[in-house]
């Protein structure tokens, strides 16, 4: 015997190791990091949130639908006492109400929600992008891009859907990150125990699980909610092949399908079942629109017990057909080939009346997002498809994919001439902000460890530095139209940078 310990060789080959393993633990400064820049906006968004006191454009349905959701559990007309006919799911006026609930009917009450929403989106940005880039700078970058996008700011201080669908997307796509780094974490374990990667016993993927709830949750908001359920669903598989291929399984892909398939099965039935839940005051109420509607239209005195679903999905028929034949011009509408482009956001208010130091004065909500940072979006978009071809990248092609599918489904629309606008591009916002990160990281190179004699992280960290200043110098310059605070009109007329197009 000997008192000397002995050393046991791993199992595991150090690339496998680094491939699999979870990133290292948060360190306070990053937690600094993003307090700071979620605190930064936070304290945007919550100055002068009651301005304006009335509705602003879509407030006027949204506000005052979520007030009757809490009177009646259902939309409603005052008017006439009757169910109100409306073609978007409730659960983002559910979440209109609860501030409505909590501080009244009131502009503060009704717009409160949309900037936790906001600002919980912005943290949860910050967290994704430390697990993508295992860089405190490059995630406290992500936060803070976003804090001062325009866009972003405006819709998070109004009550409108898209807000709510961003949010919860954002929160399913934190869930796919976790997801993939814990199964990765467990394949890891696997080998490093002498398990067969080709008969892994790996567990329940509990935040794969909470992904899916939170698509439902997005789909009770809007249904374009669709194209990032099945974006993130056929990412589960990939991210399952692609672990299984570094832990050396045979055939990964195959295997993946045909072990994991059940949880693709259970993943779109959990969607489907927390978008139902979302309809719960519906469904609890004698009076939501269609609510017995097969019953009434057969002339039987009650429903049958399959009749609420077969009623509710008479309704969604009803409402799709509403969305695919919406043709009806409006003067702020836009194609998706224009939302990158900045060329045509919505106005939300104007007022001419209000105090100024001129004779003639602006007071406005441009729903404009920041135009130095969204003009930068699509050389970001080419870069990071270059990179993601150059260094193999997968966090690239994610990144890709995840902002594209908050664009490209909407250009099929455009032959039918559908009503469309720039707003529908929020949910694709967090993650075109990903993807210039992601370039800057390029820019600014490697740790200087890796190459000590060279000044490349130097030079790059001044363009990626000027490249944030020059964002939070446009957002202070836009700020008077994102905020509808009082200037003159020439100070508002050297705003729109496109002449009538932002007009």
């Amino acid at each position: 015997m000997t008192s000397d310990a002995q050393t046991v060789p791993s199992p595991v080959a150090d690339v496998v190791r680094r491939r699999l393993a979870r990133p290292a633990p948060a360190t306070p400064g990053f937690w600094l990091a993003a307090i700071l820049v979620t605190g930064i906006g936070l304290l945007l968004r919550m100055v002068n949130l009651s301005h304006p006191k009335e509705t602003i454009f879509d407030e006027v349905y949204y506000a005052n639908e979520a007030w009757d959701l809490l009177q009646h559990g259902v939309e409603w007309n005052p008017e006439d006492s009757t169910p109100q006919y409306v073609v978007h799911p409730p659960l983002g006026k559910w979440m209109i109400g609860l501030g409505e609930q909590i501080f009244g009917y009131n502009s503060f009450g009704w717009r409160i929600a949309a900037v936790t929403v906001g600002v919980v989106s912005i943290l949860l940005i910050v967290l994704a992008a430390r697990r993508l880039f295992r860089s405190t700078l490059l995630a406290a970058t992500a936060g803070l891009l976003m804090s001062l996008d325009g866009m972003h700011f405006v819709l998070s201080r109004a009550a409108l859907l898209d807000i709510f669908l961003m949010f919860w997307i954002v929160v399913a796509f934190y869930f796919l990150v976790l997801d993939r780094e814990h199964r990765r974490a467990q394949w890891l374990r696997l080998l490093e125990t002498g398990g067969d990667p080709d008969h892994p016993r790996l567990g329940i993927p509990w935040y794969r699980l909470a992904c899916a709830v939170s698509l439902g949750l997005a789909a009770g908001v809007k249904w374009s909610a669709l194209w990032y359920i099945l974006l993130f669903a056929a990412l589960t598989v990939v991210f399952e092949a692609s672990a299984r291929r570094t832990a050396g399984a045979r055939h990964p892909l195959h295997t993946a399908i045909a072990s994991d398939g059940r949880w693709v099965l259970v993943f779109g039935a959990l969607i489907l079942v927390t978008y139902l839940a979302t309809w719960t005051g519906w469904f609890a109420s004698d009076d939501g629109y269609f609510r017995h509607w097969y019953a009434q239209a057969n002339g039987l005195p009650h429903d049958r017990l399959i009749d609420p679903l077969v009623n509710l999905w008479h309704y969604h028929q009803e409402a799709y057909g509403f969305h695919t034949t919406l043709h009806e011009k409006h003067p702020y509408q836009s194609w998706p080939w224009m939302w990158l482009l900045l060329g045509r956001p919505v106005s939300m208010y104007v007022n001419t009346d209000g105090p100024c130091d001129a004779t003639s004065c602006v007071s406005q909500v441009l729903m404009l997002g920041t135009p130095v940072l969204w003009w930068s979006f699509l050389p970001a978009l080419i870069a990071l498809g270059w990179l993601a071809i150059a260094r193999r990248d997968g966090r690239a092609w994610l990144i890709m994919a995840c902002a594209l599918a908050g664009i490209l489904p909407w250009f099929q629309s455009m032959p039918s001439h559908r009503t469309m606008f720039a707003f529908y591009a929020l949910p694709a916002e967090p993650f075109l902000i990903l993807a210039v990160v992601y370039v800057l990281g390029a820019i600014i190179g490697p740790p200087r460890h890796v190459n000590p004699t060279s000044d490349r992280r130097l030079i790059g960290a001044i363009v990626a530095g000027t490249y944030v200043t020059l964002v939070a110098v446009c957002f202070a310059y836009f700020y008077p139209i994102y905020a509808a605070v009082d200037i003159t009109n020439a100070e508002w007329l050297s705003r729109m940078w496109l002449g009538s197009r932002w007009m």
